[in-house]
């Protein structure tokens, strides 16, 4: 061969950044018998909660839809932290049952639940191309032979419980949630939005490139050809996938990141202003300011 490969892994895709960027954690908190009567929400909680039935059924009941039955293996997630109710009953519990304590006799179900979560603040709804409730059925092929293997496997990690169990079943979640993304864009669930944006051959070269060097120089031109388009076509087609301009994006991008920095970091708000992209700390101050409501110092003093 003329040209020595690459062997490093040092060109992450663009789904990979930005989960990276915005710190994607992954925790299963409950594995739990319900028995008799029981009903359950846990939206609410600014996270992406999800529900998995490990044996047994389950019923949803989701405002708009009507009540879905689950059973073992099934896999319900949803992406807006929008209230729900799962539970034992077809019929939706009254508002005084949902999260009171289960009366302890008749069918019994295996549940396993947990949440997604991002660590780095976000500024703009990042899932906001995904319905409201993703519904896993295990009983059909849409289900995908990955997340049924990972599903497996997290119900095996939790009825062996072997050294290391609690470490492992959150990263087979995280990956049950990236395969959750992957098969929404191939049934063609992301056309719009930032992910929308991210699967785009075009579109993902220019988020990587704002992703991993915001505080580079960027201008329109630069960023039309990261994408090898037209300034016009290139600012038309970002706008209408991702809902923001892509100046605009970048602004928020820069002030995600700032605002990540003042609260794991003791740089200081001039040294994160150059690594934002700002020659100047007024000029950064002002962005922060308009962008996010308030000054510099408000996120620092509130992770104190």
């Amino acid at each position: 061969m003329s040209k020595s490969p690459n062997i490093y892994l040092n060109d992450p895709d663009p789904l990979s950044v930005l989960l990276r960027r915005l710190d994607l954690k992954a925790e299963v908190y409950v594995n739990a018998d319900f028995c008799g009567t029981w009903a359950v929400d846990t939206g609410g909680s600014k996270r992406i909660p999800f529900h998995l039935v490990g044996s047994g059924y389950a019923w949803l009941h989701f405002d708009g839809q009507a009540p879905l039955q689950l059973t073992s293996h099934d896999l319900v997630i949803f992406p807006s932290d929008a209230h729900h109710v799962i539970s034992n009953s077809k019929t939706k519990p009254a508002l005084e049952q949902v999260n009171a304590p289960m009366s302890n006799e008749g069918d019994v179900t295996n549940m396993v639940c947990g949440f997604f979560e991002f660590r780095n603040p976000v500024l703009f709804p990042v899932l906001a191309s995904l319905p409201q409730v993703v519904v896993i059925k295990a009983d059909t092929e849409r289900s995908g032979k990955r997340i049924a293997l990972l599903i497996k496997q997290v119900l095996n990690e939790l009825k062996h419980e072997h050294p290391g169990f609690y470490t492992v079943i959150d990263q087979m979640a995280f990956l049950i949630f990236i395969e959750v993304l992957r098969q929404q864009m191939q049934m063609g669930g992301l056309d719009k939005g930032l992910l929308g944006a991210l699967f785009n051959s075009k579109l993902g070269k220019v988020l990587n490139a704002i992703h991993q060097q915001p505080e580079l120089p960027w201008t329109l031109e630069r960023l039309a050809e990261e994408a090898f388009m037209s300034r016009s076509a290139f600012a038309d087609m970002f706008s209408k996938t991702v809902g923001l301009t892509p100046m605009k994006y970048l602004t928020q991008w820069r002030m995600t990141q700032a605002r990540h920095l003042l609260k794991t970091t003791q740089l200081s708000v001039a040294q994160i202003a150059h690594q934002s992209g700002y020659e100047s700390e007024a000029a950064f101050r002002k962005a922060y300011r308009n962008t996010l409501g308030e000054p510099p110092g408000a996120a620092r003093a509130h992770s104190l």
